[in-house]
């Protein structure tokens, strides 16, 4: 029997630097055929004369519109029976198409697979990549199985089951993924594996990365509001708590010096229950990193839990306020024109 014609979807925004090694990937993949299509989200650092230099067809969005409507123009010039969305700045594995291609064959009920990043960042220029990666890739693997949530950042989904559940909510940037993974498993299993593999690029500054968590916690609210109950993956009643463990030990830091020094003991308690909301992801690192970077490592995610938290409630507070922000997730979206 012939194998399917997968189309490979790059979404791009800025990401010059990782796209030679992002489209070199593809071209080295075992699935044949294969067609590739670049969709630059109109790009100011020449990403796409990066794509075209390297002979691969680019589609303009016309104008700056998110990953959602970049991902939707994309699907609506494939031609493949397979979709492969590939972020830009993930390189992968030389087996992650034809892993995917044959997971979904093998499983009618299965609507779309998702990959897992390696621990290590694509290019690794800073700390907060290194960070970042080992982080994403251990809630992943923890997450390994089926999901209700979709990871974005590399998945292959059928072409007619994408056209059933109609395109990405172009109306959303940052949880366009979580909208998209909880329309599809309304009618499909959505699994994560570590059977499809990328090595995946990572914001060089922290004050990116957090800026982009605070926004993603803060427009999880109205969704989350609205199911009661949080998405099947990454946000887990136990890592929520461990954030609110965190606000706790910063909030009664001062009680030693106000209330006397057994006081100390609350802080102290806060930071360790923190510590055990994700004890595996901090054995994980210390495993492989050496002490200094594991230090490093643990600083950082305490300050990435308390800028979710104030994601999260900053978002708890718009949804009181704000009428349209609660119907965040209300409007349908439209099938996207050729």
């Amino acid at each position: 029997m012939q194998p399917p014609l997968v189309t490979v979807i790059v979404p791009t925004y800025n990401h010059a630097r990782f796209l030679p090694l992002v489209l070199t990937a593809i071209r080295e993949q075992t699935h044949t055929p294969l067609e590739v299509v670049v969709v630059d989200d109109c790009s100011t650092d020449g990403s796409a004369a990066v794509a075209a230099s390297m002979g691969v067809p680019v589609i303009r969005t016309p104008g700056n519109s998110g990953p959602a409507v970049a991902r939707n123009l994309g699907a609506a010039h494939a031609n493949g029976e397979i979709l492969f969305f590939v972020d830009s700045d993930v390189a992968l594995a030389p087996d992650a198409i034809a892993t995917g291609v044959a997971l979904l064959a093998a499983d009618p009920a299965l609507g779309a697979v998702c990959g897992i990043e390696d621990p290590d960042p694509l290019i690794r220029s800073t700390r907060v990549e290194d960070y970042r990666a080992h982080q994403h890739h251990y809630w992943s693997i923890a997450s390994e199985g089926e999901v209700s949530f979709l990871w974005s950042a590399m998945f292959a989904v059928r072409a007619s089951v994408f056209r059933e559940i109609g395109p990405f909510n172009p109306e959303l940037r940052h949880t366009e993924e979580v909208d998209y993974g909880r329309r599809l498993s309304d009618h499909y299993r959505v699994r994560i594996t570590r059977a499809i593999r990328g090595r995946m690029g990572h914001d060089r500054e922290l004050p990116t990365l957090l800026r982009k968590l605070f926004q993603r916690g803060r427009l999880r609210v109205p969704l989350y509001a609205r199911q009661r109950r949080f998405a099947q993956g990454y946000e887990t009643p136990a890592r929520a708590l461990a954030s609110l463990a965190a606000a706790l030990a910063v909030l009664t830091l001062p009680a030693p010096f106000l209330l006397g020094p057994w006081w100390a003991l609350a802080p102290a308690l806060a930071l360790a229950a923190w510590a055990l909301g994700d004890a595996g992801m901090f054995r994980f690192v210390f495993g492989r990193k050496c002490p200094l970077f594991g230090a490093y490592f643990v600083a950082v995610h305490f300050v990435v839990g308390l800028v979710i938290l104030a994601g999260v409630g900053a978002g708890a507070l718009q949804w009181l306020a704000s009428p349209s922000f609660r119907r965040l997730y209300d409007a349908r979206t439209p099938e996207p024109a050729r």
